[in-house]
């Protein structure tokens, strides 16, 4: 049986000093693996400076809500 398997993006310094500077690295690193992996590659992809930006404060505003995953209600497991 295989398994999809996904490419593992690391996390570039910007998005680790916003996620310090706001304190929500814990909330980020609750998040499951594939959120983690799925938030950095959507936000690397992006072509243009403006649109890293813009879904770099999306990620944030949805950590710092932390029900929410990409625009679709989500809740942890706990």
């Amino acid at each position: 049986m295989s398994r999809l398997q996904r490419d593992v993006h690391p996390m570039p310094l910007f998005i680790k000093k916003e996620l310090a500077g706001r304190g929500l690295m814990p909330a980020y690193r609750s998040r499951p693996a594939y959120q983690q992996n799925d938030y950095i590659g959507w936000i690397t992809r992006a072509k243009l400076e403006a649109t890293r930006q813009k879904r770099l404060a999306q990620m944030l505003d949805e950590l710092d809500l932390g029900n929410v995953y990409m625009n679709m209600a989500w809740r942890p497991r706990g």
